[in-house]
């Protein structure tokens, strides 16, 4: 019996009732491919390459934009993303670096100069004014502790005059025997109080004016001093190492250590310098408006002094009319800014 043959169902073409070729499964196909391919992309733009059966590559499906007939090819590459920002932390971990570097390396100076190793810079002239103002800083803070003593015991004494000056009053009125006695005292000590009230306003002034020279403008000059100070330790300690750098052989290793150090030598030497001026201007302003502010005080301490304990009255309140100090009446509160228009 005959072995019949395999059915090869590449060779088979299925046909219809009228014997025509069936072409459903074409149809079939086609619409199976447009559901899978992307929206927007037809089988008019789309050639399907077959290759032989020699290729380890299946079919390859290359799609492209169709514009006016002609399909054009879509190139696609690798991204290079360009990260032009810094990294934040690494910027925090650079600045504590470079604050830890010039910590130690001041630390190193200062204690140098303090066992008596290493070498400092000095500028004679402009250290001597320096202790010059500390030293006088300390005098006018003791001349206004002083002054505060003085205010507030002749605040306490205007006080009680004017107590005594009302109980006398009092009596005067009630005392009739008496009565031009009581009130001759109850007039001197009112008399006393009100000159009192004059002078207290007097050195009130003068302690006000004194505290803004000693706590503000001079402090002021100080706090410039203390920053020129730090600039002279950092332009020691980066000299120094610059000197040990120098000593020390020269190779390939250490040439770019010696240009280092001598620029950052040079970025402290130009801050030193910008420093030692400014404190050498502010000094000289601060002397100036020193001598002009003591002046003007010393003289209105004095003459409300003098006029105050020599019972002229009219002098004491010329000489508060001469600084243009307004005294406040006791019990009446500042008019508002509306009553003053």
């Amino acid at each position: 019996m005959a072995q019949e043959s395999p059915k090869n169902s590449a060779a088979e073409i299925p046909v219809t009732s009228n014997g025509e070729v069936d072409d459903s499964h074409e149809h079939g196909f086609n619409r199976d491919l447009k559901r899978s391919l992307p929206a927007g992309l037809g089988l008019s733009e789309t050639q399907i390459t077959s290759h032989g059966f020699e290729s380890t590559k299946e079919g390859v499906i290359e799609a492209g934009a169709f514009q006016g007939g002609q399909r054009t090819q879509t190139k696609s590459g690798p991204v290079i993303l360009a990260d032009e920002t810094k990294n934040p932390a690494m910027e925090k971990l650079e600045l504590v670096r470079k604050w830890s570097l010039n910590t130690y390396k001041c630390t190193r100076q200062i204690i140098s100069e303090k066992l008596g190793r290493g070498s400092r810079t000095v500028d004679l002239e402009l250290e001597a004014q320096i202790d010059i103002l500390r030293d006088n800083k300390k005098k006018y803070e003791n001349i206004l502790k002083l002054a505060q003593t003085l205010s507030t015991q002749l605040f306490q004494m205007v006080h009680t005059q004017r107590q005594l000056g009302d109980a006398f009053a009092d009596l005067s009125l009630k005392s009739l025997e008496l009565h031009e006695e009581f009130g001759y005292n109850a007039d001197t000590q009112k008399l006393l109080a009100k000159n009192g009230e004059t002078l207290l306003g007097a050195i009130n002034f003068f302690i006000a004016s004194v505290n803004t020279l000693v706590n503000k403008t001079i402090e002021d000059t100080l706090m410039t001093v203390k920053q020129y100070e730090s600039a002279r330790i950092e332009y020691d300690a980066y000299r120094t190492d610059l000197e040990e750098l120098n000593l020390g052989p020269r190779d390939a290793n250490t040439l770019p250590k010696i240009e280092q150090s001598q620029h950052l030598f040079q970025a402290h030497k130009e801050k030193y310098d910008k420093m030692r001026n400014d404190v050498s201007i502010k000094l000289k302003f601060l002397e100036e408006n020193k001598v002009k502010v003591l002046h003007n005080q010393l003289v209105l301490f004095h003459n409300a002094i003098a006029a105050y304990f020599a019972g002229n009255q009219k002098q004491l309140e010329q000489t508060l009319k001469q600084f243009h100090i307004k005294l406040k009446n006791p019990g009446v509160d500042t008019p508002s800014w509306l009553e003053e228009q």
